[in-house]
């Protein structure tokens, strides 16, 4: 059974400077490098004149990146492939979906974000849900990666808003 998570973060940066960082190479090339290092892979970036982003990466995950007892449950050769897609609405809100393929196990993901505007910045909620289909411990990495995600979420938000800084 899929699991599903729902996670919300808001930071200083305001939803036009975060729009514009997601359209932009460079800040996906330090963001990858600061939450994968050499583990993960900018694919490809489209940034439309409509303000259309799509991006996908791929990870490889190795076993020592893994806590031991889901490292012992994967496959020696794991990667996992994300695609988000951005697309600016009314108001000032952006809308995006992403995608979760992993190659070496047998899961997917999907989700919606919502970017929205508040009197201090923006906020970012991210809805999904993850299926690892592998019987017994399947639930168990789904815990493991909803509860991974539920930090991430946060800790990318807040390195969007250091980078735009940063950029300033």
């Amino acid at each position: 059974m899929p699991r599903a998570f729902d996670v919300s973060t808001e930071t200083s940066a305001e939803v036009a400077a975060v729009q514009k960082a997601f359209g932009t190479r460079d800040y996906w090339l330090a963001r990858l490098a600061a939450y994968g290092g050499d583990s993960m892979t900018l694919n490809s970036l489209e940034a439309g004149p409509d303000g259309v982003v799509v991006v996908r990466t791929t990870q490889d995950v190795r076993q020592d990146m893994l806590p031991g007892g889901i490292a012992r449950m994967l496959p020696g050769q794991t990667t996992i492939v994300r695609t988000e897609s951005w697309r600016p609405a009314r108001g000032g809100t952006v809308h995006g979906e992403f995608t979760i393929a992993a190659h070496g196990v047998p899961s997917s993901g999907r989700g919606t974000m919502v970017l929205e505007p508040v009197p201090a910045g923006s906020v970012l909620r991210v809805r999904g849900t993850l299926e690892v289909r592998i019987p017994v411990v399947g639930g168990r990495i789904e815990r493991y990666v909803a509860d991974l995600i539920a930090k991430e979420v946060p800790q990318m938000q807040r390195f969007t808003a250091e980078w735009i800084a940063g950029e300033a």
